[in-house]
C-alpha cells in the first residue's frame, strides 16, 4: 500500500541526505517497518507521524521528516516541493518573522523574532526593525519561540551587533559537495547596533535551526549573554521534495561548522550562559540590562 511512498522518500534519502551511510541504515529501518505493516490501513497524517519517528530513530536528526499537508502538494516536474507564492504569502503575512519591536524604560530595546525568513524578501522588514533598535543601550533579543530560517537573514542581523567583519559559520553541503561561508555583511541599511552595547538572547526548549545558529554565533564570538533554556538541537539545513499528493519529505542535505569551535549544536542544543525556565527568562534579561546600565 505505501511501498511507492517508501521508496521514494529513501531515494531521497541516498540523494540529499548529508549523511550518505546514515541514510542507508535508515532506509533500512523504514524498508522494514513497511514489511512489518507498520505503514498499513492508516491515513496521510498518521503515516507521516510513524515515518518521521523511524526517520529520527537512527540519529535523532530533528530536521529529517516527513510532512503532512492538508493542501495538495503540486506536481512541478521538479523534485522540490517549494512553492515560492505562497511562501511570499505566508511570510508577509507573518510580518516577515518580526513579531515585536519595541524601546522598553531605561532605553532597553526588544526585538521579538518568531521566524528567520529568506533574506531575499525578508531583508527590509528585518533592517527597519534593527534601524528601530539602533540607538538604545542594550538589545533584548528574543527567540524563544523561534523555528529557525535563512542563514543570510542569521548573517544580516548579525551584521548589526559588530563593528568588525566576523566569520559566523559555514554550511556543507553534501549533494553539491561544497562549503559556503557565512560572514557579517561590510555594509548595512542604516545604523548599527555597534558591538560594544550589552546584547541578551532569550532561548527555549522550543528555538530551533537558524534561531539556534544566531545563539550559537553571538555566544561563540563572546558577543551576548544567553538567558534561558537549552536549544533544540538541530543544525541540519536541508530542502523539501514532495512524496506524495498530501505528503512532503524534510531532507538535511547540509551540517553548519563554526570557525570556532569547529563543530556545531546538532543533538545537544545551544547552551544558555544562564539556565532559567523559558517563562522567566525576559525578566531575568531585563533586569541584568537595566543594572548594567545603572553601574
Amino acid at each position: 500500500m505505501r511501498e511507492s511512498e517508501v521508496e521514494l522518500l529513501c531515494s531521497q534519502l541516498a540523494s540529499y541526505y548529508v549523511f550518505p551511510d546514515t541514510a542507508e541504515e535508515i532506509a533500512r529501518v523504514l524498508r522494514a517497518r513497511l514489511a512489518e505493516g507498520d505503514y498499513s490501513d492508516v491515513d496521510d497524517e498518521e503515516f507521516a507521524a510513524r515515518v518521521t519517528a523511524d526517520l529520527q530513530s537512527v540519529n535523532g536528526d530533528k530536521h529529517l521528516r516527513l510532512l503532512h499537508s492538508a493542501e495538495e502538494v503540486p506536481e512541478t516536474g521538479q523534485e522540490s516541493a517549494w512553492d515560492p507564492v505562497a511562501y511570499r504569502r505566508e511570510a508577509e503575512l507573518d510580518a516577515f518573522g518580526v513579531r515585536k519591536v519595541e524601546r522598553l524604560k531605561g532605553n532597553i530595546g526588544l526585538l521579538e523574532l518568531n521566524l528567520l525568513h529568506d533574506a531575499e524578501i525578508a531583508t527590509p522588514a528585518v533592517t527597519a526593525a534593527m534601524n528601530l533598535i539602533a540607538h538604545t543601550d542594550a538589545l533584548i533579543i528574543d527567540l524563544r519561540n523561534n523555528g529557525g530560517g535563512d542563514p543570510h537573514t542569521v548573517a544580516l542581523i548579525c551584521s548589526y551587533l559588530f563593528d568588525e567583519p566576523v566569520h559566523l559559520n559555514d554550511i556543507y553541503d553534501r549533494p553539491e559537495d561544497t562549503t559556503r561561508q557565512f560572514w557579517t555583511l561590510p555594509h548595512v541599511p542604516g545604523p548599527r547596533f555597534g558591538g560594544t552595547k550589552p546584547v541578551y538572547v532569550l532561548t527555549s526548549a522550543r528555538t530551533f535551526s537558524g534561531a539556534e545558529e544566531l545563539s550559537y554565533n553571538l555566544r561563540q564570538n563572546e558577543r551576548a549573554t544567553l538567558i534561558g533554556e537549552t536549544t533544540r538541537g538541530g543544525a541540519h539545513p536541508g530542502g523539501r521534495y514532495r512524496v506524495g499528493p498530501h505528503l512532503r519529505s524534510a531532507v538535511p542535505r547540509g551540517r553548519a561548522i563554526n570557525p570556532i569551535s569547529g563543530t556545531n549544536w546538532e543533538g545537544v542544543g545551544v547552551v544558555p550562559h544562564v539556565a532559567v525556565p523559558a517563562d522567566e527568562a525576559f525578566e531575568v534579561a531585563y533586569e541584568k540590562a537595566t543594572s548594567t546600565l545603572q553601574n
